[in-house]
C-alpha cells in the first residue's frame, strides 16, 4: 500500500485538518524526520497552500482546528499547533492552543521550524556565504571534518541532503553524511 492510499484509509478520504474533501495531497511535516505514515498527513490544497504561505492564511478557515487539534495522529497534531501558534494573535487560538498538550519530542518537533514566534525571536542559520539554511536544504562540506567518536572523516565536496536545523543554535545543523547523523557547525557548509 502506498503512502498515498495510506493516508486517505487513515482519514477517510478527507482533509485531516478541516475535512474537506476535495483535492487532497500528501502533506509531509517539515522537518521532515520520520516520514511516512508519521510524519506526513493528508490535507487539502486550501489548508497546504495556506499552510506554506503565511501571506494566504485566512484565521476563518482555521476555526477547523477546534476539533483536528484532538486528532490521535502526531503529524496533525504538530501541524495544528503550527498553524494555531502563527494565529494566536487573533485571540481564539491562544485559547486552543492553552488546552492543547504535546508531549516533550512532540513539542519539540512542532517548533522546530519556528512558527509563532516573533522574528525577533528566531534563531536563524547562515552558512559560510551567509545564506539563510532552513531544514530540509542541502549543503555541500566546504573542507573535510573528522567526526568526533568515529574514525570517519567527511570528505569536502560531500552532499549533506535534507539537514535540520537546531531550533537553540543558530551555529549547529544536522544530517546524514553515509549512514551516519551528524551534527555540522554551519561556518563548514554551503548551501546547494
Amino acid at each position: 500500500m502506498s503512502l498515498l492510499e495510506a493516508l486517505k484509509e487513515r482519514s477517510h478520504n478527507s482533509c485531516e485538518l478541516c475535512g474537506a474533501q476535495n483535492s487532497l495531497e500528501l502533506y509531509q511535516v517539515p522537518p521532515v524526520s520520520t516520514g511516512g505514515v508519521d510524519g506526513s498527513l493528508l490535507a487539502c490544497q486550501t489548508c497546504i497552500e495556506q499552510i506554506n504561505d503565511p501571506e494566504k492564511t485566512d484565521p476563518h478557515h482555521w476555526r477547523c482546528l477546534n476539533d483536528s487539534m484532538w486528532s490521535e495522529f502526531d503529524a496533525v497534531k504538530v501541524v495544528a499547533w503550527r498553524m494555531l501558534s502563527r494565529l494566536k494573535k487573533e485571540g481564539w487560538p491562544k485559547d486552543l492552543l492553552d488546552m492543547m498538550y504535546l508531549e516533550d519530542d512532540l513539542l519539540s518537533f512542532a517548533k522546530a521550524t519556528g512558527e509563532g514566534q516573533e522574528a525577533s525571536e528566531k534563531i536563524i542559520h547562515r552558512d559560510v556565504n551567509g545564506a539563510q539554511l532552513e531544514s530540509g536544504d542541502s549543503v555541500v562540506l566546504i573542507k573535510d571534518l573528522k567526526v568526533k567518536g568515529t574514525s570517519m572523516t567527511a570528505k569536502q565536496g560531500t552532499a549533506v541532503r535534507n539537514i535540520r536545523v537546531d531550533p537553540e543554535n543558530s551555529q549547529y545543523i544536522e544530517g546524514k553524511v553515509g549512514s551516519q547523523q551528524i551534527v555540522l557547525v554551519t561556518d563548514y557548509v554551503k548551501k546547494l
